[in-house]
């Protein structure tokens, strides 16, 4: 099957090059030309990587990127003329999984995209489940029993790092490392503890247990699909 790719350009010539270099290498390619028109595209169809510019006719592609976090961890890029730091690090900040300024090489992008791609091909079909929480590593979504649970990017990344390494012990420094991909001590010291409280609640039960002055530990056994 087809990998899709939602596309938000609204330079028309633009999105119709990328469009038709994409759908070359195989990829099914829906293109829209506004948020609302993405949002829409988004609702009706299963989307596997979403590039997304900033500055669009009709919005903003961050905010676009925000409200796609709310209730998904789809991979996202932006490809966007905005290239100063301070742009480039709010977009990661906001969940982005890569940040390509324009100009730009179509040969670049088409390497990232199958980048991307290729992490989607690894986890198709995959699951992991412990007692009534399920999560399809493939769509990047969760269910509670037979209600899917929406959360954002870092929620879900860190009930995939506690279900990959169940009934181990880790540190927040260690959880920092592996979630944010940094070295806890460049983070505030709550980043760690709100975020696992936040996912606590979302999940409604005990599984992430804080063990005192040690750090968290996911209580039940795992298995995969």
């Amino acid at each position: 099957m087809k990998k899709t790719i939602l596309l938000l350009e609204d330079d028309e010539n633009l999105n119709r090059g990328i469009a038709m270099r994409l759908e070359k290498e195989g990829y099914q390619v829906l293109s829209a030309f506004g948020m609302s028109q993405a949002e829409e595209l988004m609702k009706q169809h299963e989307v596997h990587l979403i590039i997304t510019d900033i500055t669009l006719q009709d919005g903003n592609g961050k905010e676009f990127c925000r409200r796609v976090r709310e209730h998904s961890s789809v991979y996202l890029i932006f490809l966007t003329a905005l290239d100063e730091e301070i742009d480039v690090v709010s977009g990661y900040d906001l969940g982005a999984d890569d940040y390509i300024t324009k100009p730009f090489s179509l040969m670049v992008l088409v390497s990232k995209v199958h980048a991307l791609m290729k992490r989607v091909d690894v986890a198709e079909a995959v699951y992991l489940i412990s007692g009534d929480i399920r999560v399809s590593l493939r769509e990047m979504k969760v269910w509670k029993g037979q209600e899917p649970l929406f959360l954002s990017k870092k929620e879900m990344q860190l009930l995939i790092f506690f279900l990959e390494n169940p009934r181990q012990i880790f540190s927040k420094e260690q959880i920092a490392d592996a979630v944010w991909d940094m070295d806890g001590q460049f983070m505030d010291d709550n980043t760690v503890p709100v975020n696992i409280s936040r996912l606590r609640k979302k999940l409604d039960n005990d599984e992430i247990q804080n063990v005192r002055g040690i750090g968290y530990i996911w209580t039940k056994e795992v298995s995969k699909e």
